[in-house]
C-alpha cells in the first residue's frame, strides 16, 4: 500500500450516485488517501492486471492517480467499482458493454441530480427529467433484456427435468425410460 500525495488530473469525472454502484468522492480528500498498484488490486479481487487495464480501455474504470514512475495507482473507491464490475459480470452474466452503459447512466443520473438542484428555469428541469427518464429507461431495458434470458433458461431448464421425470416415470411403469 502507498500514502503518497498524488495529483488526481488523471481520475475520472467524479460519480455521484445513491445507489449500490461504486462512486468516487466528489470533495478532494484532506488526508492522504491509501493507494493500490495495480497488481494488489489485482491480488485482492482474483482478478489479473490485464483485466483491469482493459476495463481502462473500456472506459468501465479510471486509476486515481499515477504515481512519480507512471504506476497506476487505486483507492478504496476504485476497489470497490472494480468489485462491482466483476460482480456484474461473473455473478449476474452482464456483457463488459452492458456493464458500462449501467455505470455511465448512474453517472450521469449523479450529474443531472446536481444540475437539477442549481437550476429553477423549469425548461431546463424539464430537459434534465427527461434525460433522466431516457436513462432509466434503457437501464429498465438492459435489466428486463437480462431477467428474460435467465427466465428462457429456467423454462428450458424446467423442459429438461420434465422430460427426465417422464422418462423416469416410464421405467417405474416397466417402460424402457425411451419418452418422447
Amino acid at each position: 500500500m502507498y500514502h503518497a500525495r498524488v495529483s488526481h488530473a488523471h481520475a475520472p469525472t467524479h460519480l455521484v450516485s445513491e445507489t449500490a454502484i461504486p462512486t468516487k468522492n466528489p470533495a478532494p480528500a484532506t488526508t492522504e488517501p491509501t493507494l493500490l498498484k495495480i497488481q494488489e488490486v489485482a491480488s485482492e479481487l482474483g482478478l489479473t492486471a490485464r483485466s483491469i487495464r482493459y476495463y481502462e480501455e473500456l472506459g468501465l474504470l479510471s486509476p486515481a492517480a499515477r504515481s512519480e514512475g507512471a504506476y497506476r495507482l487505486y483507492d478504496a473507491s476504485d476497489v470497490e467499482r472494480l468489485r462491482f464490475i466483476k460482480e456484474l459480470r461473473d455473478d449476474a452474466g452482464f456483457a463488459l458493454a452492458e456493464i458500462g452503459q449501467l455505470l455511465e447512466d448512474e453517472a450521469a443520473r449523479g450529474r443531472t441530480r446536481v444540475a437539477f438542484a442549481h437550476t429553477e428555469d423549469p425548461a431546463e428541469r424539464r430537459n434534465l427529467l427527461a434525460d433522466s427518464l431516457e436513462r432509466a429507461d434503457r437501464q429498465i431495458g438492459i435489466l428486463q433484456a437480462k431477467a428474460d434470458r435467465l427466465e428462457a433458461m429456467v423454462r428450458s431448464a424446467q423442459e429438461r427435468r420434465a422430460r427426465l421425470l417422464a422418462r423416469l416415470a416410464d421405467l417405474d411403469d416397466g417402460g424402457v425410460g425411451d419418452v418422447r
